[in-house]
C-alpha cells in the first residue's frame, strides 16, 4: 500500500496559494449545506437561530488563532480587517470585502459582491433581513471582539437592496472607543475554546521565508497567497481546516437545542456533513487538477477540508492496488470534541460515498469494518455510476458552488485615510 500526499505540506506553493481561496470558500458553504435541513425541520426563525449561535461560537475561537498564527496582535480595525480576509464567514471575491482605514479606531467596508446575498435573493426580502439583519449585527460583533471588545459594526446600508440593483451591496462602518462598554464574549465561545479543536496544535511557520511569514505589515488591498512562504500557507491552511470543524461544533451546540430528540440532532448533522463534503471536495478536485484514479481519491480524502486537518482528525488514506483505504482513528481531538467524524459508522459512510462520488461517479464504498484503532473503509471502483446524494444536490444551490477566481494582481497596501499620504 501507498500513502497519498498526507498533509497540506506536500502541495506546491503554487498548489496552496490556490487552494486557500477554495478552503475559505467551502467553509462559508457549510451554511448552504446544513441550513436546507434546518429550514425543512424547524422553519426559518429556528434556522436563523441556529445559524446566530453556530457563527458567534465559532468565529471568536477561530479568529483568535489566526491572529496567534500570523502575528496579528494590534487591537485595532486594520487587524479586524486582516482576520476577516482570513475567515470563512469572508472568502475572497466571493464576499468581496472592499476596506477603507480612517485611523487606528475608525473605518469601513462594503461588499462589491456579496455571494450569500445572491443565494438567499431569490428566496425573498424575509430571508435577505433574516440573514442580512438578524444574522449579521450580532455576529459581525462576535467576529470583531476577537480584535477589540470595544469595536462595534454598524450598517449605512445593507439589503433587501433598494433599488433591487443597488451596488455596492451593503456598507458598514466599523468603530472602536475607549469609553464604549466591552462586549462580552459569547456563552458558547466560552465553550468552544475549552474544546480540543480550539487547542489543537498545528503546524510551525518557518520564519525565514522566503515569502511573507506573517501579517504584521499593512494591511492590503486583495491578499495575494502567491506572495507568502510555503510554510505560512501550509499553516493557514490547517487553520483554515479548522475553521470548518469549530463551525461544524458550533451548528451542533445550537442544534440541540431546537432538536426534538438525539436521532434529529445525528440526522440533520450528518446531512450537513454529507453535503459540503461531496461540494468541497468536487471543488478541492478541480483546484488541484486531479484525476480520477484511486491517487486522486486518496488525496482528495487528505486534503478535503471536512476531514481535516490531520492533527486533529487523524485522517488517513492509502493506495492498495486499484482501491483506497481510509481509516478514522477512534481516539482523536475530533472525536474527543464529538464532531463531524463521529457521524462516521460502519452504517454511515454517506459523506465519504459523497466525496468518492465527486472524484468519479464510479467510486463505491465497498467495504466498512470496525478495528482495534477505529473505522477503516474501502473504496472500489467500477460497476455502475453512483448518482450524487440529495444533500450535495442541495449545497449545490448556492452560486459558490460554480464559483470561479480571478488573479487580481499584486498585494497593494491600504493608507490610512487620517495619514495624508
Amino acid at each position: 500500500m501507498s500513502e497519498s500526499a498526507h498533509s497540506y505540506s506536500d502541495l506546491t506553493g503554487d498548489e496552496l496559494a490556490g487552494l486557500v481561496p477554495e478552503l475559505l470558500l467551502s467553509g462559508q458553504l457549510i451554511d448552504r449545506s446544513g441550513m436546507a435541513h434546518l429550514i425543512s425541520a424547524f422553519g426559518r426563525e429556528t434556522m436563523t437561530k441556529v445559524a446566530i449561535e453556530e457563527w458567534m461560537a465559532a468565529s471568536p475561537v477561530y479568529t483568535h488563532r489566526m491572529r496567534t498564527a500570523l502575528g496579528i496582535d494590534g487591537d485595532g480595525v486594520e487587524d479586524m480587517f486582516k482576520c476577516l480576509q482570513l475567515d470563512i464567514g469572508a472568502p475572497p471575491q466571493f464576499m468581496d470585502f472592499r476596506y477603507e482605514i480612517t485611523d487606528k479606531y475608525h473605518g469601513s467596508f462594503v461588499l462589491d459582491h456579496c455571494g450569500a446575498l445572491m443565494d438567499v435573493e431569490p428566496l425573498g426580502d424575509e430571508y435577505v433581513t433574516a440573514m442580512c439583519h438578524d444574522i449579521e449585527d450580532p455576529t459581525f460583533d462576535a467576529t470583531a471582539i476577537a480584535t477589540n471588545r470595544r469595536a462595534r459594526i454598524r450598517p449605512i446600508h445593507r439589503p433587501p437592496r433598494r433599488p433591487v440593483d443597488r451596488n455596492p451591496h451593503c456598507a458598514w462602518t466599523v468603530t472602536i472607543e475607549p469609553d464604549r462598554e466591552e462586549l462580552p464574549l459569547p456563552v458558547d465561545a466560552e465553550a468552544m475554546f475549552t474544546t480540543n479543536a480550539a487547542q489543537v496544535e498545528l503546524s510551525p511557520i518557518d520564519e525565514t521565508g522566503p515569502g511573507h511569514v506573517d501579517y504584521r505589515g499593512p494591511l492590503v488591498e486583495d491578499l495575494q497567497f502567491a506572495e507568502w512562504s510555503h510554510s505560512a500557507l501550509v499553516r493557514i491552511a490547517e487553520e483554515v481546516a479548522l475553521q470548518h470543524q469549530l463551525l461544524a461544533l458550533g451548528f451542533l451546540i445550537s442544534l440541540r437545542r431546537y432538536a426534538e430528540s438525539a436521532e434529529q440532532v445525528t440526522e440533520i448533522y450528518r446531512k450537513q456533513f454529507t453535503g459540503i463534503a461531496g461540494l468541497s471536495a468536487d471543488r478541492l478536485r478541480s483546484a488541484l487538477r486531479l484525476g480520477s484514479d484511486a491517487q486522486a481519491v486518496a488525496e482528495v480524502i487528505r486534503l478535503v477540508p471536512v476531514l481535516g486537518p490531520r492533527q486533529y482528525t487523524g485522517v488517513t488514506a492509502t493506495v492498495d492496488g486499484d482501491d483506497v483505504i481510509v481509516d478514522i482513528p477512534s481516539d482523536s481531538p475530533a472525536m474527543r470534541d464529538g464532531g463531524w467524524c463521529t457521524l462516521l459508522t460502519v452504517d454511515h459512510c454517506e459523506p465519504l460515498q459523497a466525496i468518492g462520488v465527486a472524484v468519479e461517479p464510479h467510486w463505491t464504498i465497498s467495504a466498512a469494518e470496525t478495528t482495534d484503532d477505529g473505522l477503516r473503509v474501502r473504496y472500489t471502483v467500477g460497476g455502475d455510476a453512483q448518482k450524487e446524494s440529495g444533500e450535495v444536490a442541495i449545497a449545490r444551490f448556492s452560486s459558490g458552488a460554480d464559483f470561479s477566481f480571478t488573479d487580481r494582481g499584486r498585494s497593494i497596501p491600504i493608507t490610512p485615510v487620517a495619514s495624508g499620504v
